[in-house]
């Protein structure tokens, strides 16, 4: 039976910000484009939820803000917004692995430590 009063359980983000956890992203080299795709939006509505940005959706973007992209940028930022909602889909499951996983750090490994020695005395 579920609590309906119980909180939600902790994102992974969250859980490392509760545990002093530094934020480690993967290498981007091209940080314009991603910054493009969170302007435009990850993706948009349609009938049955939420999908990919449409070229449409991109071409207006360019056109209202005067920013001409290689046809490779455009291609990418599509593939980035099909991938953002794929990985959403996939962490909906709380046994999903984070799509990018940074070396283990010594702070992450005494948080461990310390729960473990907290739960097992």
């Amino acid at each position: 039976m579920v609590d309906a009063d119980a909180p939600p359980p902790l994102s992974r983000i969250a859980a490392l910000k509760r545990d002093g956890i530094p934020i480690q992203m993967p290498p981007n080299p091209a940080k314009h484009l991603v910054e493009f795709l969170i302007e435009i939006g990850m993706s948009e509505a349609a009938g049955m939820g939420m999908v990919p940005l449409s070229w449409r959706e991109i071409r207006a973007w360019c056109e209202n803000t005067r920013v001409v992209l290689a046809p490779w940028e455009l291609r990418l930022i599509r593939r980035m917004s099909a991938e953002y909602l794929a990985e959403g889909r996939r962490a909906e499951s709380e046994n999903a692995p984070p799509p990018w996983r940074a070396e283990i750090t010594q702070r992450e490994i005494d948080v461990e430590q310390a729960r473990l020695e907290m739960l097992l005395g």
